[in-house]
């Protein structure tokens, strides 16, 4: 077991996997240079047939995922960037969510399609999207979001040897780096969640890169005497409601952390269940923090005044507990 970041936990991830089953390729955008750091080396220890670098042609590249699927294979979309999801959103929303359905089971699509997403690096507005909820409204895909890189590996892992496509989404950030277990049959269930911090006076759910932020924050809660329940979702379909209901039981007070833009975001969603569910145990209104309804600058000073900060989740909190 070694501390590592993000993008080389991942890249383990993909070496392990690659090496257990001759099956799994992966192709896509500057996948043999490895602009990001995931694919490094990737290419050159399994040859251009599994690792192959493709045209910037999103809707083909997640069309190519489908056929490989069907034909036999475990593919991996290398999409780079989140909003790049777009551009490929027809051969997503109409065949790798649905062909399942469609032959009663008869084709199974293990797809991977990976992107990193979200803000923070001045990246502008076509680089910095969170596309989650869109693909959480499709139904008949995954979708997981590592927060650090153990549950990098573990997460990317699972959802290689899962027969459904998955969206593995991370955070443009790059997560917090933590001590990675070398076992390569590591693995972090799908639609299980993990409670990284435990009180009793409010429950924090963060999804990806704000995990980061709500840790922040919940040390600074701490010093003034507030106990915080810290949830990292890790997955948005399946969602873990048993976690957070429970989790909710127990402080009465919730407040969702989503980088997404609020309309229509998964913080709504989960609001939404939480509400459905369990609304009897709640002592104060569930508070969302989330990216306002617009794109993303590029200028820093902007891009921060937009994304959630550790001081809007302490205030956020602040403000809830003074309600009661």
């Amino acid at each position: 077991m070694s501390k590592q970041r993000m993008m080389p936990a991942i890249n383990l991830a993909l070496q392990e996997e690659m090496e257990r089953d001759n099956k799994v390729i992966l192709y896509g955008e500057d996948a043999g240079i490895s602009l990001l750091g995931q694919t490094t080396g990737l290419q050159e220890n399994f040859g251009k047939d599994r690792v192959r670098d493709t045209p910037i042609c999103e809707n083909i590249m997640t069309g190519m995922a489908v056929g490989a699927a069907a034909a036999g294979y475990r593919p991996i979309c290398h999409l780079l960037y989140g909003n790049f999801i777009y551009t490929g959103f027809d051969s997503i929303a109409n065949q790798a969510a649905k062909l399942k359905y469609m032959t009663a089971g008869q084709v199974k699509l293990p797809i991977v399609y990976m992107a990193v997403i979200g803000g923070g690096r001045s990246a502008a507005a076509q680089h910095s999207d969170i596309p989650y909820p869109a693909l959480m409204n499709l139904g008949g895909v995954k979708v997981v979001v590592p927060s650090n890189s153990r549950t990098a590996k573990g997460l990317l892992k699972s959802a290689i040897r899962d027969d459904n496509p998955v969206f593995y989404l991370t955070a443009a950030g790059g997560g917090r780096p933590e001590e990675v277990p070398d076992d390569d049959n590591y693995l972090i269930p799908i639609g299980k969640s993990e409670v990284i911090n435990q009180g009793n006076d409010v429950t924090i759910i963060s999804i990806g890169s704000m995990t980061l932020k709500a840790l922040q924050a919940t040390k600074k809660l701490n010093e003034k005497g507030i106990g915080v329940d810290l949830i990292d979702l890790l997955s948005l379909v399946p969602i873990d409601e048993d976690t957070i209901i429970n989790s909710l039981k127990k402080t009465g007070r919730v407040i969702i952390v989503d980088e997404a833009r609020d309309i229509c975001s998964a913080a709504s969603h989960i609001s939404a269940i939480l509400s459905d569910k369990a609304f009897k145990y709640l002592k104060s209104p569930i508070k969302r923090v989330t990216v306002k309804d617009v794109a993303i600058p590029y200028s820093p000073i902007l891009e921060s005044h937009v994304i959630p900060e550790v001081a809007d989740i302490v205030n956020c909190i602040e403000e809830l507990l003074e309600l009661n």
